[in-house]
């Protein structure tokens, strides 16, 4: 398993981290998503034989957010 922290922008409310966690968390490969609303930051926890982390943020981005 791989950890990152990506950091995102355009994330402000409580339905941000539902749109976010939900896409992200039902990715094929993710074991946990986390947001950190304060921050524009998002934990995840995924395994990279199964799953990219370009594609884990381009799932982000396809949620109207930018990660950085």
């Amino acid at each position: 398993m791989e950890q990152v922290t990506l950091n995102v922008s355009g994330m402000s409310c409580g339905h941000c981290v539902k749109a976010v966690e939900g896409s992200v968390g039902v990715l094929q490969g993710v074991k946990k998503v986390a947001v950190k609303l304060d921050k524009g930051q998002v934990d995840v926890e995924f395994d990279p034989s199964v799953i990219t982390l370009s594609t884990i943020k381009e799932t982000i981005d396809d949620q109207g957010y930018d990660v950085k």
